[in-house]
Parts: C-alpha cells; sequence; structure tokens
C-alpha cells in the first residue's frame, strides 16, 4: 500500500487465499478423528451473478468443467439474489471436491469476477446426523464452522468444539461476528 493511500486512510481489499481450501482433507481427518464428522460430498460455492454474455459464458463454462469429471451439479439463487453452484462428490474424495470448488473459484477470480465471490461450503454429518459446514470466506481468506440444527438455529456449542479441533489445520476466522448463519445454502 502506498504513503498517500494510508495517510488518506484507503486500504486494498486483502486477497482471498484460495489454496487455503486445500487445507480442507487434512482438517475432515481431524473433524472425524476428534468430533466422529465425516464428509457427505457436497460442496458449494455462493457468489453474485452478473450481468451479461460475458458472465454467462463463464458460468457455462464453469458448469461444463464440472459436469466433465461426472460431477452432479446443480444451481440455485437464494432469497437475498446469490447463486449457489452446489457440486456433489464422491464422499470419500474429499480432495477432489476441494480441488473442484477451487477450480470455481479462482476461474471467477481471473475472469475478473473475484468481486462477487461471497463464500464455499463444504458439508460433514456428525454421528448423530448433526449437520455442520465447514465455510470459507472469500474476501477474508479465513474460514468458520456452521452448524444448523432446526429452523433459524444454530449449535453454537459444536461450532465452538468444531474451530478448536480444526484451528491448527485452517486459517480460522477470528471475528465471530463474521461467522454468518448461510441459511440459504442448498443441502445444508
Amino acid at each position: 500500500m502506498s504513503f498517500w493511500k494510508s495517510l488518506l486512510g484507503k486500504s486494498e481489499p486483502k486477497r482471498a487465499n484460495l489454496d487455503a481450501l486445500f487445507s480442507l482433507p487434512s482438517a475432515g481427518i481431524t473433524l472425524q478423528a476428534a468430533l466422529g464428522f465425516t464428509p457427505t460430498g457436497v460442496g458449494s460455492v455462493c457468489f453474485r451473478a452478473a450481468e451479461g454474455a460475458a458472465f454467462a459464458s463463464i458460468r457455462a463454462d464453469v458448469t461444463a468443467m464440472l459436469a466433465a469429471d461426472g460431477t452432479h451439479v446443480t444451481e440455485h439463487t437464494d432469497e437475498f439474489g446469490f447463486t449457489w453452484l452446489t457440486d456433489r462428490h464422491d464422499p470419500s474424495d474429499l480432495s477432489g471436491l476441494v480441488t473442484e470448488l477451487h477450480g470455481v473459484n479462482s476461474t471467477l477470480e481471473a475472469q475478473g469476477f473475484g468481486p462477487g465471490l461471497l463464500c464455499s461450503l463444504v458439508h460433514f454429518r456428525g454421528p448423530t446426523d448433526q449437520r455442520l459446514a465447514m465455510v470459507y470466506l472469500y474476501k477474508q481468506g479465513t474460514f468458520y464452522p456452521f452448524a444448523p440444527n432446526g429452523p433459524q438455529q444454530r449449535d453454537n456449542m459444536v461450532e465452538i468444539q468444531v474451530r478448536d479441533a480444526v484451528s491448527g489445520d485452517l486459517p480460522i476466522e477470528g471475528d465471530m461476528s463474521r461467522w454468518m448463519a448461510v441459511w440459504g445454502a442448498p443441502e445444508l
């Protein structure tokens, strides 16, 4: 950042570290060993869709890229206008799922649509069928757990346990006010 920008109070946005997504497979092993959570094979990328032919072409290319691997891909727009691109993968291949989510994020970013990226989710299930998503905040480059346990309710105790279990594997979002509830996420 330049001297003048810092003097005027302008800052450049933090650049996302998409490679942090590749830490999820080791965190998945930790989650399974420590708390009994296993991957479901479902992951999503959430973004604000842009208007125009360029974005439509990129969106079609990303969907085709995922479908070419035999992956089942769906698209859903939530009540807030965000688009969720959901990838269903073999639950035993968390690395493959993460690679595909990374590919979606990096393709959108490389084509200039990075500012529209919100988050990525990878879904897990607990031993008592507890739902859990590890949420990657694109603009922060950090993760946080989201554990819904009913309509518009979340299990904060499970979220804290998960945070503590995976803090050595993932960059965890330290500001809990950024741990947004992602009620509109498909299949969560």
